[in-house]
């Protein structure tokens, strides 16, 4: 029946046009197979060729058939069945999706692909794939649902229905998600080859990273990596599994040695994938502070080489920056060039980071010509030097005392008029002028500063005073700190610890000690003030100060440091109070310090000093106890005491002892100490004995060795061998001194060796 031959049916379908529900319901009731043909062709949209939303119309009529009836009467209905299998309308594989995932239920959709086979001798595979994606979909959000996905997946087997790409997405981020990985991996293996696709594998890959299963999702990441795989990976690949690679401390172990995970992403270099940049710079970071260095270089020197990957100039900066503190400055020259070859433009801070460690290298001329190839536009795009540029060479040009062609730097600027100087510029010519000594065009500088409105601040400030402190101008300090308090610019820590130490090293200790209680008003003191105030006091030899200072110390919750022990163990020395050295001997250990060579060296020097040789020795077995090795200092000093106090023998053992058990050589000093007292008892065979001894062994002799020497000779009138000794001095080129010749010019003209003195000082000329 045609539409023309309805004339009743052609006239209501143009007056219910506009009313396309009731025209659907019409038609429905009186031909339903023009009405399957009508909605057809007003569905159809050939320009487009998706049925997927253009078909409404045809799925809501199924739908609402499927649904209102049992599954038992959908075989027999006429109408359900034209809707599905017409010949005049072709049921897609995205109908039977929506139609599937509209039913409510899985066990609704299952039997809609039971009714789908059963209308059809060969049904079709693929419209089944879609339906079961459906009843997969409807199985999850149902109580129960993981058993009803094996039960729909073991059906699917069983009727030999294929599962769509989808499907297996799905199951496997469904079992993956309740920790059911075993039955993620079954399903992967029991896909065919070609349904492996690099998609498959990137979710299966994500869930056996959730699930820390890193072997398994290695394994299968290694079989995209292979050079022909047929899925190769893809940038989801590289999304998926570098976060987990690169942060093993936010996964709770380390997944991949770090050669490994370069060598894994120089594979996906070669398959032409690249990770997230800023990720990949994080990492090159990470590898350089951790002083992988060599590794970073080999990674992005590595992903450098293959064509069309988008190495940036971030990561790059990122590996500069750690080549740089490493002062590997050839393989940043090597970079920079590799950069310009792949057509990398460095940017401002990568000649920034060049320019800043070529100046920390003291490579100050390399970092000019760099800057001015950078001016030149020789290195990439034509760049403009920054304010940061510019003040990394100025700094760089002070630190090298090259001040003067920092402050022509400075002038330059401002006649550019690029970019103008800033406090950081002011305060590293004033700190530059501070160090070579000249103070008053530092303050002249200062001045300038204040005129061109740019703000100093309290580093400008703490550079001056430790400038003026420095020089031994405390007084000069202070009145410049007590200006700058007027402006409003106040100090901190540092100002206070600089001007207090500045006193202390012109002997004025009742201004560092006032400065340092009207620091207390203002700001804690730290330990590093304290340390200066007891060591100013120690060396001053206020030791009741510095007991009351300690105890304030202390108080304060800081501990003295080894080093501000051995200060008040030196003072208390030169006061006499070896008891109180001792006291602090023993707090040492009890606070868990460990007493170091100065500590032993200054008691051992002051027992010494004092004669007491049975303490000094005492110490000394001590300090070997406690695992801490004298030094030449402290035989020197022992040998010493035991010549003082006549124990020639004891000096001699302990001689002994350095040659023989201990790896510490004796040295001029101690050779000249034992050589005089030698000298002095008349053992001349043993003062020339240790000479020679010291000659042997490569110990240069000096003048004082020589003048013990001459004086004993002059004294027993044995002339041949002062000669001989003269020849020696001569021949191992030791300058005398006016002992020397005040030695020799008393004695060898008088018995008429003037010609023979002659020649010697000539010698020397």
């Amino acid at each position: 029946m045609s539409i023309t031959s309805k004339a009743p049916i052609c006239s209501k379908l143009h007056r219910l046009l506009r009313h396309q529900n009731q025209l659907h319901r019409l038609l429905r009731h009186q031909n339903p197979r023009l009405h399957v043909s009508f909605l057809h062709l007003i569905t159809k949209k050939p320009s487009t060729g998706d049925s997927s939303s253009s078909s409404s119309p045809i799925i809501a009529q199924i739908v609402e058939i499927l649904k209102s009836n049992d599954n038992e009467s959908w075989k027999t209905n006429h109408h359900l069945s034209q809707l599905l299998f017409s010949n005049s309308y072709s049921l897609s594989s995205d109908h039977v999706l929506q139609i599937t995932r509209r039913l409510g239920d899985s066990s609704t959709a299952l039997n809609f692909v039971q009714l789908l086979r059963s209308n059809s001798q060969t049904p079709d595979a693929n419209l089944l794939s879609f339906a079961f994606q459906a009843a997969f979909e409807l199985a999850s959000r149902k109580p129960g649902w993981k058993e009803n996905l094996l039960d729909l997946l073991q059906t699917s087997k069983e009727l030999g229905v294929p599962l769509t790409v989808n499907s297996v997405t799905y199951l496997i981020r469904c079992f993956g998600r309740v920790r059911m990985v075993e039955k993620s991996l079954r399903i992967y293996d029991e896909l065919d080859s070609q349904m492996r696709n690099t998609h498959v594998r990137n979710v299966l890959i994500e869930e056996l990273l959730r699930s820390r299963r890193f072997s398994d999702a290695v394994k299968v990441l290694d079989e995209m990596l292979q050079p022909n795989a047929e899925f190769p990976p893809d940038e989801n690949t590289v999304a998926i599994v570098l976060p987990v690679l690169l942060e093993p401390k936010k996964h709770k172990r380390e997944v991949l040695s770090e050669e490994e995970i370069v060598e894994l992403m120089l594979k996906f270099g070669r398959h032409g994938v690249f990770p997230d940049s800023i990720m990949f710079t994080r990492w090159i970071t990470g590898l350089c502070r951790n002083r992988r260095i060599d590794m970073a270089w080999k990674l992005l020197h590595g992903l450098m080489e293959f064509d069309g990957l988008p190495v940036k100039v971030p990561s790059c900066n990122a590996l500069l920056t750690g080549l740089a503190k490493d002062r590997q400055f050839p393989k940043m020259k090597l970079l920079m060039e590799k950069m310009l070859a792949k057509g990398i433009s460095p940017d401002v801070v990568t000649l920034g980071i060049s320019i800043n460690h070529l100046c920390k290298a003291f490579k100050i001329d390399e970092a000019l010509n760099l800057f001015e190839s950078m001016k030149r536009g020789e290195i990439g795009t034509l760049l403009e030097p920054d304010i940061v540029i510019y003040n990394t060479l100025i700094d760089g040009l002070c630190k090298d005392e090259r001040v003067e062609e920092g402050l022509a730097m400075k002038r330059k600027m401002v006649l550019e008029g690029i970019c103008l100087p800033n406090t950081v510029t002011y305060n590293c010519l004033i700190d530059g002028l501070c160090k070579v000594g000249e103070l008053d065009k530092s303050l002249e500088l200062f001045d300038e500063m204040e005129k061109q409105g740019v703000q100093p601040n309290v580093i400008t400030v703490n550079t001056l005073v430790s400038g003026l402190c420095r020089h031994g101008k405390a007084g000069s300090a202070l009145k410049f700190y007590r200006e700058m308090e007027g402006k409003g610019l106040r100090g901190n820590k540092v100002t206070y610890t600089t001007l207090i130490s500045g006193f202390c090293g012109v002997n004025n200790i009742s201004k560092a000690m006032g400065l340092f209680k009207e620091m207390r008003q203002t700001c804690a003191p730290d330990a590093i003030v304290y340390y200066t105030l007891i060591s100013g006091l120690s060396q001053a030899g206020l030791m009741d100060d510095v007991e009351s200072i300690l105890l304030d110390m202390k108080s304060a919750g800081f501990r003295p440091d080894i080093s501000c022990y051995n200060v008040m163990i030196n003072g208390f020395c030169k006061k006499n109070k070896l008891d109180k050295a001792q006291s602090l001997l023993e707090e040492i250990e009890e606070v868990g310090l460990r007493p170091d060579n100065v500590t032993y060296n200054t008691l051992i020097s002051y027992c010494s000093k004092s004669r007491d040789l049975k303490t000094a020795q005492k110490l000394l077995k001590q300090m070997i106890e406690n695992n801490v090795v004298p030094t030449v200092v402290t035989y020197g000093t022992l040998i010493h005491a035991c010549c003082s106090v006549g124990e020639m023998d004891e000096a001699m053992e302990i001689f002994r002892q350095m040659n023989s058990s201990t790896r510490i050589p004796p040295n001029t000093v101690v050779y000249n100490i034992l050589i005089d007292t030698l000298c002095q008892k008349n053992e001349m065979r043993g003062a020339f004995s240790l000479f020679e001894d010291m000659i042997a062994k490569g110990v240069s002799p000096n003048s004082n060795t020589f003048n013990a020497l001459f004086k004993k000779l002059r004294d027993e009138n044995e002339l041949e061998k002062a000669l001989k000794l003269m020849g020696k001095m001569t021949e191992l080129a030791c300058h005398p001194d006016y002992i020397t010749m005040e030695v020799l010019t008393e004695w060898l003209p008088v018995v008429g060796k003037a010609d023979e003195l002659r020649q010697f000082i000539e010698g020397f000329r």
